[in-house]
């Protein structure tokens, strides 16, 4: 453990006899090879002593269990706690300096400090002890607090601060977490309700490759949110409303005079319905005209077009609920005409506030640095997207209290989003600053792109339908699953659902793991492959060490009560650190809403898991066995997590 400076007093206090069971049973997770012979009393003062707790002064120390329970999955922030009671003592007249804390990826530490540079840059010339950058990672390193996490510091090169974990505090962690389950680690973030604004299909056009990013993206942006203590309000913001439903419901009428006829049966494939009458309001004038007043009518309330209204939407949302079901999302639904009521008076506000002016015959928001105004009413007095997110944003921010709202669609509507975004910051909806709550950000994401590098589509041209392409996904799994050997005993159930879970996680996986802003080429034979970075490769990893777990035939329930975790090979330590990783990991995903981040992690455990622990380490049958039981327990455990951030359902045998 590191030594504590002069300056540096521990603050211990004594447990109350109320609390007194609680330390016991809480020392049994911190053992030291000669606690079980030591009395009772003294006992209680090696709990007190590892529950030593630190006030923000500079003169008190930081233990283990001073850290912040939120952040008791994080090692990071535990760290940089400690860190910021040493920048304290260091710096005391430069207030506000925060720890830069960050993972290593050299030989020389497992996390490294690196505000020595920052540091001397701001106090180079003034009266200090300081020589330079190096004098200054010295000076932090020293004034470190004791702390059971840290074995040891060293200095290096430009004034950086090395830091080696304990492998024992490491090994406890994961016992903790094993014992306390991994939501423990779960990331504490600065919002408590948010809105993420997915998928958002057109009614009456069927779903299609270009609706599966927005799908995909979204709801695992929404599970990281939701595992970090965040409501999330999933909102499917559907195209609902507009003048093509004066064209549907007028072709609707045709075909149906008798409305008890109207289903999904009657009206087969829904696109082709939507194609049909699209041809017929471009080549029938008389048409149009109709099409167009029922518009007005149904704008306007009539009973007989909000129903034929209703009717259409239900269809169009049985067509949706089976790509949903597949993927296992769920949204709720708040489409463009939930807030065609609130658009006049949102924009009455805008107007008092001196925003909204004429250009010829249009009523616009101009906006600096864009050369084209936002338009927020028609020249035709009709409105248009703008309007209708800008009410949703006035919406989510003054009826549903979000602190963050979050869009996710393709990159081609950054521009759409940056233009509203600076209309209501001009309004005052939203703070100027763009790293203060609350805020709006647009997540932007590339185009799905076919083998010959062009939009992915069928080879008739058209887009590919969303079902059938998971279908396919997951038809292709389940004949590579009747292929094995040793699926050949499973029931049938058991290969459907496996198959699903294969096939839609494949899907999954392969557009996640790309950094969404760049195109993807959707391959079903590279995305299905069970090598390389694919969920395939994956999942079956995750089996694999359920059948290791299965195979030793020991209760690892039983393991957790009674084993000990020990990281005394470099392979086991390894793996135990990049456990440990897992929370700041979903936390920089969370921040920078980006999957890519937990997939790349997902995938190096696996590999570390597979290529170092268990190559160099003898589980069933080794003295060390029930060590390493419980560290394929807990990598078993972090990577289900994972899988359900993604969406994922794990295969529990291969």
């Amino acid at each position: 453990m590191l030594g504590c400076s002069s300056s540096c007093i521990s603050l211990v206090v004594a447990p109350s006899s109320s609390s007194q069971s609680l330390l016991l049973s809480r020392l049994s997770l911190f053992p030291s090879p000669s606690s079980s012979s030591l009395p009772s009393a003294d006992l209680l003062k090696v709990a007190s002593r590892r529950l030593t707790f630190a006030t923000k002064t500079k003169t008190q120390s930081v233990s283990t269990m001073a850290v912040d329970q939120e952040n008791v999955g994080n090692v990071k922030r535990q760290l940089a706690k400690l860190f910021e009671v040493s920048l304290k003592a260091t710096i005391p007249d430069e207030p506000g300096v925060e720890p830069l804390i960050a993972a290593c990826t050299g030989k020389f530490g497992d996390y490294q400090c690196n505000n020595a540079m920052g540091i001397w840059s701001k106090i180079k010339g003034k009266q200090t002890e300081f020589k330079g950058p190096p004098s200054v990672g010295q000076a932090i390193m020293k004034n470190l607090p004791p702390s059971e996490i840290i074995e040891s510091c060293s200095v290096a090169g430009p004034g950086f601060v090395n830091i080696v974990l304990s492998k024992n505090w490491m090994a406890n962690s994961l016992q903790r977490m094993l014992i306390d389950g991994i939501d423990t680690w779960a990331p504490q973030l600065p919002v408590k309700r948010a809105v993420v604004d997915f998928s958002s299909p057109n009614i009456a056009k069927e779903m299609h490759v270009g609706h599966l990013r927005s799908t995909i993206i979204g709801d695992t942006l929404a599970r990281m949110l939701e595992f970090s203590h965040v409501e999330v309000l999933r909102r499917n913001h559907v195209g609902d409303w507009g003048t093509q439903f004066g064209m549907l419901i007028e072709f609707l009428f045709e075909k149906f005079p008798n409305p008890e006829n109207v289903n999904e049966a009657a009206i087969g494939d829904l696109q082709t319905f939507y194609k049909a009458s699209k041809e017929r309001f471009d080549s029938d004038a008389e048409f149009k005209q109709r099409a167009q007043q029922a518009v007005v009518r149904l704008q306007g309330g009539e009973d007989k077009y909000r129903k034929a209204w209703a009717q259409i939407c239900e269809i169009s949302r049985t067509e949706f609920h089976r790509v949903y079901q597949r993927l296992g999302v769920h949204l709720e639904e708040k489409g463009e005409s939930f807030y065609n009521p609130y658009i006049p008076g949102v924009l009455e506000k805008l107007n008092q506030q001196g925003l909204i002016e004429e250009s010829e015959g249009a009523r616009v928001i101009f906006l600096k640095g864009v050369n084209i105004p936002l338009i927020v009413v028609k020249s035709d007095g009709g409105y248009n997207y703008a309007s209708t997110d800008l009410t949703a944003l006035w919406y989510r921010l003054n009826e549903e209290k979000a602190e963050w709202i979050i869009y996710v669609t393709d990159v081609g509507q950054q521009q759409h989003f940056d233009m509203v975004f600076k209309a209501v910051k001009r309004a005052g909806w939203l703070p100027a600053d763009d790293a203060s709550y609350p805020k709006a950000t647009h997540v932007g994401f590339g185009l799905v792109l076919g083998e010959d590098g062009k939009r992915f589509r069928t080879r008739n041209t058209e887009v590919v339908r969303l079902v059938d392409l998971l279908d396919e996904a997951k038809n292709r799994s389940k004949s590579a699953l009747i292929e094995r050997e040793t699926a050949k005993d499973w029931s049938e159930d058991e290969v459907e659902k496996t198959a699903e879970a294969v096939g839609y996680g494949a899907v999954k996986y392969a557009d996640l793991k790309n950094n969404r802003l760049t195109n993807y080429t959707f391959n079903f034979d590279q995305m299905l492959s069970d090598k390389g970075n694919t969920a395939v490769y994956l999942l079956y990893a995750h089996a694999r060490i359920c059948s290791i777990i299965r195979k030793s035939g020991k209760d690892i329930e039983e393991l957790k009560r009674t084993g000990r975790i020990a990281l005394d090979h470099q392979d086991e330590r390894a793996l135990g650190l990049h456990l440990l990783q897992f929370s700041e990991v979903v936390e920089e995903a969370c921040t920078n809403l980006l999957p890519n981040v937990l997939c790349e992690y997902l995938y190096n455990l696996s590999e570390i898991f597979t290529k170092k622990f268990y190559s160099n380490c003898q589980v069933v049958g080794s003295p060390e066995e029930t060590s390493r039981l419980l560290l394929c327990e807990a990598t078993a455990t972090v990577m289900r997590k994972c899988f359900y951030l993604l969406g994922i359902v794990p295969v529990y045998k291969i």
